[in-house]
C-alpha cells in the first residue's frame, strides 16, 4: 500500500530536503532512499522529484552541479543551501505541531473523552 500522492504532496520539499540535509545526492538515488526508507510506502515519481528540484532550485533552497560518475556518465547532483536548512528545520517544527494537533483530533495518545 502506498500513502495517496494527495497525503504527500504537501511534504515533497521537506522529503527532499531530508535527503540532501545528509550529503548531496542525484534524482534517482534520492528517490531511491525515500522509497527503501520508507518501505516503499512513498515513491514519489521521476517527473515529481524533477519538478519539484527545479521549483526547490528557484527557491534557493538547493542548487545543482554536474558530477562525474565511474565510466564518464554524468549525473546533475543536488546539494541544499544555507536557506534550505532553515527551511527545512522549518517544516520539522511545523510537522511536529500538526501531528500533535491531528493526534489530538485522531484521539491518539491523547484525552478521548474530551
Amino acid at each position: 500500500m502506498q500513502i495517496s500522492p494527495d497525503v504527500i504532496r504537501g511534504h515533497t520539499d521537506s522529503i527532499i530536503l531530508s535527503r540532501l540535509i545528509t550529503g548531496d545526492s542525484y534524482g534517482y538515488d534520492i528517490g531511491k532512499s525515500i522509497r527503501r526508507l520508507s518501505d516503499g510506502y512513498i515513491d514519489l515519481k521521476e517527473a515529481t522529484l524533477y519538478t519539484a528540484f527545479r521549483r526547490m532550485e528557484a527557491d534557493g533552497l538547493i542548487i545543482s552541479y554536474w558530477g562525474e560518475q565511474e565510466g564518464g556518465a554524468r549525473r546533475r547532483y543536488y546539494r541544499i543551501t544555507e536557506k534550505g536548512r532553515k527551511a527545512y528545520c522549518a517544516y520539522i517544527e511545523e510537522w511536529k505541531s500538526t501531528k500533535t494537533i491531528l493526534d489530538r483530533i485522531f484521539m491518539i495518545g491523547g484525552d478521548q473523552n474530551a
